[in-house]
């Protein structure tokens, strides 16, 4: 072999050794699993009050010219229209089971379908309180069918009151809402308070979820109470029978207290197929809680938030008096689009002109109950305005009395003024002045002058429980308005039990027992029989724990 030809056979294994080595090292740019362009990979997807956002990666297709580089990717937004009715948002919140539609839940759906009327009604008055709760159970994760909850309990009347002393949008009787830290006295009563209650009963019914573990169930003992459903599984449980809430033997409310929410679910899932005109609501805040940091004139408040005194009162329920408590809660709850005027002018305004005192000075002879009486307030005020201990005074000395800054139709909702625009109506008929004497009483009176008890305490700014002072001067309407009602005055059907008397269901509702006895015609001689129903009308704001 020549030189030559071995330094071209040498030249050519090198060469073909290179070509190979090439082709091991570089990968073209093909893909086994093809990638389409508009393919993506779902990184995270979340969503918020009213509107959804889902976050999406996308891998592009590799650039001819730089093989070699990794392929880009972009982040594509993709955000869903935000919903604007109250109503869809609650729609979509549904988590109670009842697809089937129990025969009983069709039952309460064609009332409802008859009386589209009711339908209307309740949502109005739900407008300005129902975002605020169906923010509450959203913030909770519970089902929001529970936001259409007090339609059932109250028709969402805040001041609704039931014959078993249940008060508010979400009826509290007064030992649950202890439980459950509303409070209530002379000042406020907190089943009444929209903020309060409402945090109150999704606490109840999250307590009550826990022990149970069923959303319906929880629902039933809401209603009759958590023990009358654990021994109606107990029961279900030893005859073999199933524990879910239409299985269980439970009271005849309760058992369609269950059903004519889930009725309500479904007229307002589908409200055309149940031809219900259901106006929209917005599906923003309508509520805005401010914090007045100390106790404030209520018609004072009304003025700085540059609204009407009904509408404070309206968003602020549980104020039985013309101002907040003196211990708190000192939080009130005004129009979103009023919060800010509102904290201006509070800042703005002096620490002593939020309320007005006035200055007495006792005279011989008077006592707590008289100066109380005097100015329409109780003694417990008058002691808690003055650090009083007990009901010892001396003459010559003064006292504190916290006095209103308006006139009585500033106050026209509030429970000590609520009489007084009644009595300062006027009315067909004649008006006369009677002076007490001693051993007068309301039904002695009432009787003398051919009237009504209840109008006559009403017409007087008074309660049946105030105690008459000789030489007071009651107004007396000897052709009085045939109404026995006012705004927070309720006929409440009463079922007598064993062992009632007149005198207990009178303490009980706080009404006098010969009321009791006219609304009812019984004589002195009547018995009580359990089984018996009894009409009472009663105060709402006279129903608080004092």
């Amino acid at each position: 072999m020549s030189l030559i030809t071995y330094i071209c056979k040498r030249y050519l294994v090198i060469a073909l050794t290179l070509i190979i080595t090439a082709c091991s090292t570089y990968s073209p740019t093909v893909n086994n699993t093809p990638v389409e362009p508009s393919s993506a990979i779902e990184l995270e997807a979340y969503s918020q009050p009213g509107s959804k956002v889902a976050v999406f990666e996308q891998v592009l297709p590799e650039k001819k010219e730089n093989t070699l580089a990794q392929a880009p990717t972009q982040k594509v937004v993709i955000t869903d229209p935000p919903i604007t009715d109250l109503w869809q948002r609650i729609r979509e919140g549904y988590a109670l089971s009842d697809q089937n539609m129990h025969k009983d839940t069709q039952q309460q759906l064609n009332w409802f379908v008859k009386h589209p009327e009711y339908i209307a009604r309740v949502v109005e008055r739900a407008r300005p309180y129902l975002h605020h709760i169906v923010d509450q159970l959203d913030q909770r994760n519970m089902p929001l069918e529970i936001a259409l909850l007090p339609i059932v309990e109250s028709g969402f009347q805040p001041f609704a009151y039931s014959k078993g002393r249940a008060a508010g949008l979400w009826q509290f009787i007064p030992g649950t809402g202890k439980v459950y830290g509303l409070k209530q006295n002379w000042w406020y009563d907190g089943r009444r308070d929209v903020v309060e209650s409402t945090r109150a009963a999704l606490d109840y019914l999250q307590k009550l979820h826990n022990d149970f573990g069923d959303w319906q169930l929880a629902l039933a003992a809401y209603n009759c109470g958590e023990g009358a459903v654990a021994r109606a599984i107990k029961k279900n449980i030893k005859a073999g029978k199933p524990t879910d809430f239409w299985s269980l033997d439970l009271p005849r409310e309760t058992s369609a207290y269950v059903p004519k929410l889930m009725a309500v679910s479904h007229l307002i899932q589908q409200p055309d197929k149940y031809n219900l005109s259901l106006s929209p609501i917005d599906n923003s805040p309508f509520l805005s809680i401010v914090n007045v940091g100390t106790q404030i004139d209520l018609a004072l408040a009304a003025e700085l938030a540059q609204i009407s005194s009904d509408e404070l009162y309206q968003l602020n329920p549980g104020y039985n008096r013309w101002a907040t408590m003196p211990k708190g809660p000192h939080t009130l709850v005004v129009p979103i689009e009023k919060a800010a005027i509102f904290e201006k002018a509070l800042q703005n305004l002096p620490e002593n002109e939020r309320v007005q005192w006035n200055r007495h000075k006792i005279k011989s002879g008077e006592s707590l109950g008289i100066i109380a009486n005097r100015y329409k307030i109780t003694i417990a005020v008058l002691k808690q305005a003055n650090n009083l201990k007990n009901n010892r005074i001396r003459a010559g000395r003064h006292l504190l009395i916290p006095i209103a800054s308006g006139t009585i139709a500033d106050y026209s909702l509030t429970a000590n003024q609520h009489l007084a625009t009644k009595q300062n109506t006027p009315r067909k008929g004649n008006k006369k002045t009677h002076i007490v004497k001693a051993g007068d009483t309301w039904w002695d009176i009432a009787n003398a002058y051919k009237v009504d008890v209840h109008k006559l305490t009403r017409w007087n700014s008074k309660a049946p429980r105030d105690v008459l002072q000789p030489g007071q001067k009651l107004v007396v309407w000897t052709k009085a308005n045939s109404s026995n009602l006012g705004k927070k005055i309720h006929p409440v059907n009463y079922t007598v039990r064993n062992g009632d008397s007149l005198w207990k269901i009178s303490q009980k509702f706080s009404v006098s027992v010969s009321q009791v006895r006219e609304w009812n015609g019984l004589s002195n001689r009547t018995l009580l029989q359990p089984g018996q129903n009894l009409t009472l009308y009663v105060d709402v704001t006279q129903q608080s724990s004092i």
